[in-house]
């Protein structure tokens, strides 16, 4: 199976996914992050069809999960299909700067869902996870806190909670859309594929992006410094890609 491109640890296929991961090498990813489409219009490409998850699992790594961007409409459509084979291991919200709303009577939507799986077979203690840290307000306190009941035991009987300096993550990432400037019709921001990454991936793993569009994860990945391999059924999205890959490569080279 000849790529369509392959240069620095990032490889891209251009064809059908459901064709294409079946013929990739087992237990070599440690990561699958998708954008697939939403099944939410009523457009030729956006039908709501998940069975690259299923195609995904003989491809993970023991320690590998999936983070699966999506609307809670394609999440609770296809929940019956995905519980089979996957947990839920925490969801997170990217806000946008922007919305939009297909009915003139309800909420204008600002938001993604992002959800992360892992599989029934494996223990969440045996998942990779790096959690990914931010900086608080300058002043720093620490407040000790008894753990509720309800979260079970972790030991030392209490937690730590930090102002000032690191603290997790967010589950809310606000971060402005790629409106007017996108390449994709739903092309991602860095900034809101990049925390995934960082938290799932070990350094030197490699990310598997089956409806990779624009090439916004593969991108990530290099910057990264991790290996990546997207496909995409759209050649005119890899020729995007590519440049995109390029222009990451020449900052690179400048620096």
């Amino acid at each position: 199976m000849k790529p369509y491109y392959d240069r620095g640890g990032i490889t891209i296929f251009h064809g059908d996914c459901r064709e294409i991961l079946g013929r990739l090498e087992p237990e070599t990813f440690d990561l699958v992050c998708a954008d697939p489409p939403y099944g939410d219009t009523e457009l030729d490409w956006d039908s709501r069809d998940l069975s690259w998850l299923r195609l995904s699992d003989r491809l993970l790594k023991r320690s590998g999960t999936v983070w699966c961007f999506g609307s809670m409409r394609m999440f609770l459509a296809q929940a019956a299909e995905v519980g089979i084979w996957w947990r839920i291991a925490q969801d997170l919200v990217w806000e946008k700067h922007n919305g939009s709303s297909f009915h003139a009577d309800r909420f204008r939507r600002v938001h993604e869902h992002i959800v992360q799986w892992y599989r029934h077979t494996t223990r969440w203690n045996d998942v990779y996870k790096n959690p990914v840290m931010e900086m608080g307000a300058t002043a720093r306190r620490v407040h000790r806190k008894r753990r509720p009941r309800h979260l079970g035991d972790i030991g030392a009987g209490h937690f730590a909670a930090v102002e000032g300096g690191p603290k997790m993550m967010r589950s809310v990432i606000y971060a402005r859309s790629c409106h007017g400037h996108a390449v994709h019709p739903t092309q991602k921001p860095r900034e809101v594929v990049r925390p995934l990454l960082t938290y799932s991936c070990p350094p030197g793993g490699i990310v598997l992006d089956p409806t990779m569009g624009s090439g916004t994860a593969l991108v990530v990945a290099q910057e990264l410094g991790l290996r990546a391999v997207g496909i995409e059924i759209d050649e005119a999205m890899c020729r995007q890609a590519v440049d995109r890959l390029s222009q990451v490569s020449l900052l690179a080279g400048a620096r």
